[in-house]
């Protein structure tokens, strides 16, 4: 128990906790700021409605997101000054500067363009009213940007100096690039429109399954998962770009993700395990499930390429094993998934049965693409502890332990906010449910006509019909 109810352990499950939560949000809106873009300048290029129309309904689930998303971040700030005061005090100078750049850099303007995006249709023309747009998802990305960042360099450290055992930043650039930046954000920037793709899938597909405008939403699934064809590929690739990276500069978080213990001569091929059960106590896995050779040619791209294992590091430098290799594990299980959802998905429109006609019958279909969202989340923050809890013991890779970063704060307090904060953000996400669960039952407004700066815009008749669906 003593394990547990520790100040240290409550604080990483405090910052586990808040971090786990907040994470459920911005991807979203980076994606979905990104799809709503894409509809905008469709309908400014094409002066399609069914674009507008979905550019409308779709902001409101992003203003929601964004707003919860914002609430959920603030703690953050907090935990760093109050549960975190030692790393704070040591890395505030170059981490303060990264998270005061995404406030001021990224945020204020979000949210300065976010009131043109919301309230600016008739005020402005659609050109500007797009670029509106376009400065809120640059933003987000920018957000995103300064965040991995600051996240990266916690991981791979670089650009400082140890002064009186204090890190100084003698190269600004080198800090920001560090080595695991470039890969991760930008397979975090990937998994974010991943995710939003399938949101956007997985809500088109409850309403075509409920009968609700199913033509307008199964021409929106088909957009989504041409975008995915194109997403999915290049997010694999990036994964193995970032594995590369672990490889490289966090051995040690490579061979607890695998479970791979002993590093094998070379020339003899590392087996990758399917699913294993690791014994941390006898640095072995009491059962494992091996395929020959494929983790030396995941790791190296070389079949016989000798792989450093984990008992190569003292036991006290050793990650946690269980979390990081089940969550990677849950990752890929998941990307299967997917790649299976899509294949079924693209030889049924294939063979011509995505039409009115047909759609209405494919049930099992809409089924699996409304699993897709918890899917997607949950794949975003297996991810998220992988990156996290494989990086222990250290909070700062090789040079500062999670064990001198955390604060000195009395037990009772530390649960009592620990209590606060689970109970805040059950709250907002109860919240966000039920604005969400209310927007998706009001559906899009097909009938009114939509008023822009261009002048009034109404539906067809025979649009309005189509849009009904069966």
């Amino acid at each position: 128990m003593s394990e547990i109810l520790n100040v240290e352990m409550l604080s990483r499950v405090q910052f586990a906790v808040v971090a786990g939560l907040h994470i459920l949000f911005p991807p979203l809106t980076i994606g979905l700021s990104l799809i709503i873009f894409f509809l905008e300048a469709s309908w400014v290029r094409t002066k399609d409605l069914f674009y507008l129309q979905h550019t409308k309904f779709w902001m409101r689930i992003f203003v929601l997101n964004f707003g919860i998303g914002v609430v959920s971040g603030i703690p953050m700030e907090f935990l760093f000054g109050v549960n975190w005061g030692p790393l704070s005090t040591n890395n505030g100078a170059f981490l303060g500067n990264l998270l005061g750049f995404e406030a001021v850099l990224a945020f204020m303007l979000e949210a300065a363009f976010l009131s043109i995006m919301v309230f600016g249709w008739t005020r402005v023309p659609p050109k500007a009213h797009l670029a509106a747009t376009g400065i809120v998802t640059f933003a987000a990305t920018l957000s995103a940007f300064w965040i991995m960042s600051a996240s990266s360099w916690m991981q791979t450290p670089s650009g400082i100096t140890l002064v009186n055992d204090k890190i100084v930043i003698s190269d600004y650039l080198a800090a920001i690039f560090n080595p695991s930046f470039p890969a991760s954000f930008l397979h975090m920037e990937m998994a974010s429109i991943e995710l939003s793709l399938f949101v956007t899938g997985g809500i088109s597909a409850w309403y075509i399954l409920k009968g609700r405008n199913t033509d307008f939403f199964l021409r929106l699934l088909k957009i989504s998962l041409t975008a995915l064809i194109l997403v999915a590929p290049l997010q694999v690739l990036l994964g193995d770009w970032e594995g590369q990276n672990i490889a490289h500069h966090q051995p040690a978080k490579l061979a607890a993700t695998e479970a791979h213990w002993n590093t094998n001569p070379p020339g003899t091929g590392a087996s990758w395990s399917l699913l294993a059960w690791p014994n941390r106590e006898t640095q072995s896995n009491d059962w494992s499930i091996e395929i020959p050779y494929v983790l030396s040619l995941l790791i190296h791209h070389d079949p016989k390429a000798s792989v450093i294992g984990l008992r190569e590091f003292p036991r006290e430098d050793q990650p946690p094993v269980l979390i990081p290799y089940y969550t990677f594990r849950i990752m890929m299980a998941i990307g299967f998934f997917f790649a299976g959802l899509a294949l079924w998905t693209g030889w049924l429109w294939w063979r011509g049965r995505l039409d009115m006609t047909h759609a209405p019958r494919q049930r099992w279909l809409w089924r699996a693409w409304i699993l897709s969202i918890p899917l997607a989340y949950l794949a975003v923050e297996s991810g998220w502890f992988l990156r996290e809890v494989g990086r222990q013991p250290w909070v700062i890779y090789g040079i500062m332990r999670t064990e001198h970063a955390y604060s000195q704060i009395p037990l009772q307090s530390l649960i009592w906010s620990l209590g606060s904060y689970a109970l805040l953000y059950t709250t907002l996400i109860v919240i966000g449910f039920y604005f969400a669960r209310r927007i998706l039952r009001e559906g899009p407004d097909l009938d009114t006509p939509i008023k822009t700066f261009s002048g009034s815009h109404k539906p067809s008749a025979e649009l309005a019909h189509r849009t009904q669906g069966s």
